[in-house]
């Protein structure tokens, strides 16, 4: 197993990519730490995983809460022995935000995802950091989808906030990389399997007239696969970029859109 004997923390776990890589990290063998703002939501992500033979624990931790994440950090080094994983997978409502053009936008629905992001990815990171160095090694991990990269209309304030998570990305490498932390951000598409991107696609198709299904059409026109990303496809490379067969990857962002962006 690519993670045997790891000890992840996952935030916004009880999402759809947050759930699956939970369940994804603890069948290669980690076990899973799962925080939210439900403690009921992660504590049912954490039932099917230990269900299905897993190891997980779950508890209620904002990730926009400094003493709180640092709190939890402390419980799980205390009670596990250490932090080898750290994956942030919280977020926010999009509606209000996406599929408004930026002239029609308040300044606070602008700002809203750049703080929210910017602030939780740096406090998780910079938690998970201390911690990791202790042992000299570690991997943080991120995920943003294509609009990190590209110019992409109606995405208001999230363009920039995902692009400042993959500047951050390159900033914690080039500060832990030498004690031995990786720093790793995973971009994908919109991933059609998960709620958000229903909401998401349908503020997009609504601004430009058309449905839920064709604006998804449209989107995966682009791709040279003439698809989206999988959920399953995110997990297998949020697993090996947790893993230490990835040992080189630092500082860098997996390109998942297969085909969007082209690097």
């Amino acid at each position: 197993m690519l993670l045997q004997n790891k000890i992840a923390v996952l935030y916004g776990a009880s999402g759809n990519v947050g759930r699956a890589v939970a369940r994804g990290f603890a069948r290669e063998g980690a076990t899973v730490f799962l925080t939210g703002r439900k403690r009921q939501a992660v504590e049912a992500v954490a039932r099917a995983i230990v269900a299905d033979g897993g190891r997980a624990e779950a508890a209620e931790v904002d990730a926009l809460d400094e003493q709180a994440i640092e709190r939890h950090l402390d419980s799980v080094v205390t009670n596990a022995g250490g932090l080898d994983v750290s994956f942030n997978e919280s977020g926010i409502a999009q509606s209000g935000i996406q599929g408004i053009p930026l002239t029609k936008l308040p300044l606070e629905s602008f700002m809203l995802p750049i703080s929210h992001y910017a602030r939780s990815n740096f406090l998780t990171a910079r938690a998970a950091a201390r911690r990791m160095a202790a042992k000299g090694s570690g991997v943080i991990l991120m995920h943003t989808p294509e609009p990190a990269r590209l110019g992409v209309p109606l995405v208001g304030g999230m363009g920039p906030a995902w692009a400042a998570m993959e500047a951050l990305t390159r900033s914690l490498s080039a500060e832990l990389a030498a004690q031995g932390i990786r720093a790793v951000c995973l971009r994908s598409t919109g991933i059609p399997e998960t709620s958000t991107i229903d909401t998401v696609f349908e503020l997009h198709g609504k601004a430009l007239g058309i449905d839920r299904k064709a604006f998804l059409q449209m989107v995966e026109s682009r791709t040279h696969r003439q698809r989206s990303t999988s959920l399953a496809e995110l997990v297998n490379a949020a697993v090996l970029a947790a893993s230490d067969r990835a040992g080189g990857l630092t500082g860098t962002t997996l390109n998942l859109t297969g085909g969007i962006v082209v690097d």
